[in-house]
Parts: C-alpha cells; sequence; structure tokens
C-alpha cells in the first residue's frame, strides 16, 4: 500500500526539526529529505510539487526557529514562512531537471541547495541559521574535517547521504544492485566520520600564562536600554571583573551592547557614565577591555554611506551596534558589526517603502551602519589578538575567518541572546561557535549577556561554561594559535563550485527548451 503524499512531506519536515541542536537525534538528517524524494517521484504537476516542499520547509523552519516569536510576533511569521519559501527552489529546479534523468536530477538537487545556501549567506535578507551543515554542532568529532571545508563540507555529505540512501531502498525494492548501493551508502555515511578522527590533531597541553575573564552580567535585554540603568550596569560589570582578575590577565570580554549609553565614537572617552570603565584600565594598564557599545558617528553636511540618517540640523550621522578596544594608553579602537540581523538591524533596499512596518515590529527604520571588513583587536604587548565577533555574525564562517586574515589568534563573540528566553535558540547560537573553532583552529572565548559563556577549544570542544540566567564570569588560560587553515585561506570554494553548477544547468534547460521550440 503506497503511503500518502502528505505523510510523506509531514515527516520530512519532523526528521528534519527533530535532528537539528540542540536535539541529540543528528544521525536522522541523513534520512530526513528521503520522503520529499519519494514524492518527487510520483506523478504530480510542478506546483503542487512545490506546494508539497513548502509544508516540509515550513515545518522545519517553525520547529526549529520558533523562539524568534519571544522578540518579535509577525517578525516570526514573515521570516519563517519567507524562508520556507526559499528553500522550495531548490527542489522545484530538480523537480524539473530531474525528467532530464536521474543522474541530472541529483546533481542539480545538490548544486541547487548549496547555490541557494550559498546566496543565503551574502544577499541583503541572509539567513544561514538552517544550513544543513550546521546540523553537526553538536558532535565536533565528526566533522573534524570542516578545517577544510567549513560548513558547506557538511551540507554536501546529507545531501549525497540523502541521495544514496534512497537509492538504496529503490534497489531494494526493485531487487537490483542492492549490494552496491548498500555497501555505497555505508562509505558514505562512515568515511567522513573516519576521516575526522584520523585528522583530529592533538591539542598540546595548557601552558598558558595569561588568562582571559569574560563577564556574564545577566542583564534583562528589554530593560537595558532603559534610563537610569547605565551606571548600575557600567558597576555590576566592573564589580564581576575585579573579582575575577588578577596578575596575568590579559583581556576582559564583555558582552554585545554592555556599554548600552548611545555615544558618538569621538566622544566615548568624555562620556561621563564610562569614566569607571576608563578608571578601570588606568589601574590595570595590562589588561584589554574588549566590549560591545552602542555609538553614532557623524558625517557632517555629506551623506557617506547608505544606512546614513539625517540630524535636525541636515548633518549625516550612522548608528551603529559596535564593538570596542580599550587599552590604556592607547587609542580607543571600535569594530562596527557588519553582519547585520535583516529587518531588526537592517532593511534590504529593496524594502525600503516598508521601513515602518519594520520599525513596529522590532526593526529599525534607518538600519545601523556597518564595517566594510572584519578587523583584529591588537595591543602590542598584549599576546592576544581578539576578532571581535558580534552575535549574529559568529554564524558565518567565511567572515569569521576574515578576521584571522587580519590577525586575530583567538576569536572572542559578544552576544546578546536574552531576547529569546529560555529557548532552543541561545542553545543553538553556542553550538555554532563550535563550528567556527574548528574552521579556524582557534580558541573561542564567547561572552553572552544572559548566556551561554563558555570557552571552546580548536576541536570544538566546550572546556568551560556557565549556564543561562546566572550573574557570573570566567577566568580561563587561553593558549593563543596563530596561523590559517585551509578554510580561512579558500572559504566558500564548495558553494562557488556548486553554484557555478547551477549556472550551467540553468544555462542548459533554457537553451535546450529554446532549441526544441
Amino acid at each position: 500500500m503506497k503511503t500518502p503524499s502528505l505523510y510523506l512531506i509531514i515527516l520530512s519536515g519532523l526528521l528534519l526539526y527533530i535532528a537539528w541542536p540542540a536535539s541529540s537525534l543528528m544521525p536522522l538528517i541523513f534520512i530526513a529529505w528521503i520522503p520529499l524524494l519519494m514524492v518527487a517521484d510520483r506523478n504530480m504537476t510542478a506546483s503542487r510539487f512545490f506546494g508539497s516542499t513548502f509544508l516540509t520547509t515550513l515545518i522545519w523552519n517553525t520547529g526549529t526557529t520558533w523562539w524568534m516569536w519571544n522578540s518579535t510576533d509577525v517578525g516570526t511569521i514573515a521570516a519563517i514562512m519567507f524562508n520556507s519559501m526559499l528553500m522550495t527552489f531548490p527542489w522545484w529546479g530538480y523537480f524539473h531537471l530531474k525528467k532530464k534523468g536521474k543522474r541530472i536530477g541529483y546533481i542539480s538537487l545538490i548544486s541547487f541547495w548549496m547555490c541557494f545556501e550559498y546566496i543565503h549567506h551574502n544577499w541583503q535578507l541572509s539567513w544561514p541559521w538552517l544550513s544543513l551543515g550546521n546540523v553537526f554542532a553538536m558532535y565536533p568529532d565528526s566533522i573534524q574535517w570542516y578545517e577544510f571545508t567549513g560548513v558547506q563540507g557538511g551540507t554536501l555529505w546529507v545531501l549525497i547521504g540523502n541521495v544514496f540512501l534512497y537509492e538504496t531502498i529503490l534497489s531494494f525494492q526493485q531487487k537490483v544492485n542492492v549490494k552496491k548501493n548498500v555497501l555505497i551508502s555505508i562509505t558514505i555515511l562512515i568515511i567522513p566520520v573516519m576521516l575526522s578522527i584520523f585528522i583530529k590533531p592533538k591539542i598540546e597541553e595548557n601552558t598558558a600564562k595569561q588568562n582571559i575573564v569574560i563577564v556574564q552580567p545577566n542583564v534583562d535585554p528589554y530593560g537595558k536600554f532603559n534610563a537610569g540603568s547605565t551606571s548600575e550596569q557600567i558597576n555590576s560589570l566592573l564589580q564581576l571583573t575585579e573579582q575575577n582578575i588578577d596578575s596575568n590577565t590579559a583581556l576582559v570580554l564583555w558582552p554585545e551592547t554592555a556599554m548600552s549609553d548611545a555615544e558618538w565614537q569621538d566622544n566615548v572617552l568624555y562620556n561621563g557614565y564610562y569614566q569607571p570603565v576608563f578608571a578601570f584600565s588606568k589601574k590595570h594598564p595590562a589588561i584589554s577591555l574588549v566590549s560591545g557599545i552602542e555609538t553614532y558617528k557623524n558625517y557632517g553636511y555629506e551623506k557617506q554611506t547608505a544606512t546614513a540618517r539625517t540630524t535636525g540640523s541636515g548633518t549625516y550621522y550612522d548608528a551603529f551596534n559596535a564593538a570596542v578596544h580599550i587599552t590604556n594608553g592607547l587609542p580607543i579602537a571600535f569594530y562596527n558589526k557588519s553582519k547585520l540581523v535583516p529587518g531588526v538591524e537592517s532593511l534590504p533596499t529593496f524594502l525600503n517603502f516598508m521601513a515602518p512596518v519594520f520599525e513596529q515590529f522590532g526593526g529599525t527604520t534607518g538600519g545601523y551602519g556597518r564595517s566594510e571588513s572584519a578587523t583584529a583587536f591588537s595591543t602590542p604587548q598584549n599576546p592576544y589578538s581578539s576578532a571581535p565577533i558580534i552575535c549574529y555574525e559568529s554564524v558565518y564562517g567565511e567572515y569569521v575567518g576574515e578576521y584571522v586574515k587580519q590577525g586575530a589568534n583567538i576569536l572572542t563573540i559578544m552576544t546578546n541572546d536574552g531576547w529569546w528566553g529560555n529557548t532552543p535558540g541561545h542553545r543553538q547560537h553556542l553550538h555554532y561557535a563550535k563550528l567556527r573553532a574548528i574552521e579556524t583552529r582557534k580558541w573561542v572565548a564567547r561572552s553572552a549577556n544572559t548566556g551561554i559563556s563558555a570557552v571552546i577549544d580548536p576541536l570544538g570542544e566546550i572546556k568551560t561554561s556557565q549556564p543561562w540566567n546566572q550573574k557570573t564570569a570566567i577566568k580561563y588560560p587561553v593558549p593563543v594559535v596563530s596561523g590559517e587553515t585551509f578554510y580561512v585561506q579558500w572559504g566558500d570554494y564548495l558553494y562557488k563550485i556548486a553554484s557555478a553548477i547551477s549556472l550551467l544547468l540553468i544555462l542548459w534547460k533554457f537553451t535546450d527548451r529554446f532549441r526544441k521550440k
């Protein structure tokens, strides 16, 4: 008896959902797409298959990212619906091209999906949270080869695994090439894991003399910007810092927007709320402080950026979700968050007409300004050259690699995951940081306002952490690791190859149609 298509569509979406972090059922990802592949082989119209795929991806998106509702309800619905729709297009392309042959169909599915993920990493509505390669974040021992491929390699593994397991199921039904397909499928599943075990580097005994102090202030994100609370927050941060530093502390890390009194960047040094911070720096000249901060930058009467807004006097300025580097006796350095959250921190230019709507549901009409490229915070006397990664930026493997190219020898993530409450969202975000550690082979120091703050080694293992919803700090002797991995040097090369193949397939399809006409 044939299983109804609706059951298969729902099953595929549920398998994708229950395989995702922070679930421990990750291996199910290798069969998650099989029910949808079965549906694709049934006799139906392209429009019906498009709707079927949309239901599958809608279940997946809703199950894994529903927690965004805690920060914006209407925005969450729009994001889930839109992302689900985008995910249907690679499958829609596969549905059309598989008519040219099964092999062409599978190549198109893999290429189109990887092309989609690459676009979703780089366009104005970027949302790579559900890139398939992220699914292995809780199992770093199986993906040590990410230092060569990054997340894109994991995506390729998932897609190929599903395709060959599906072919194995068909071979059992048709009683053809059963042993061959079983052997190929087992090889595809096992070889990457064995390779990961084989290439896993050994971490030398930790002999670092200097340490890093990571502060988790546990401030309500919905109340931290209220007038009158800034002094209390700064005092709490400094108190936690003073209680944990010692003579070997070289770097202190505070979370995103820890310095929450928005100020002009050329006036931060004179801001009254921040004088205790500079007094702390003067008292401890050997310590560098890296913190999130809200800032502005004035451009005068020239509009220097597309995001620049106007003041009442007619001058232009940008607002930034930024990071600041403070070391006594040296100029203050800033980095402005570049990878902004669509709809909340940035608005695509083609949606400018909807600015009032985005503002009403938690976004910003003008959008934040941004830095054009990654940078590293360093001083001559400090062993740590830190990558000031702000929140959402830690989801972008290739971009995080740019910090390393700029000289960063440690990844410092500043985030404020409290917007979502105690939901899977902040745990997913923590696990994704493990991927960045493996891709770059760098230690990660992660300061989260409400948790989970952690130290992660270059193998993707959490060495120490502090739980959600606690006011606390971490002190850890983090070693310095220099050098660039293959992935840092070459970035998302697999995505680019897949995108080129996708373009050739599309051109071939249109050329073939034109020739027939």
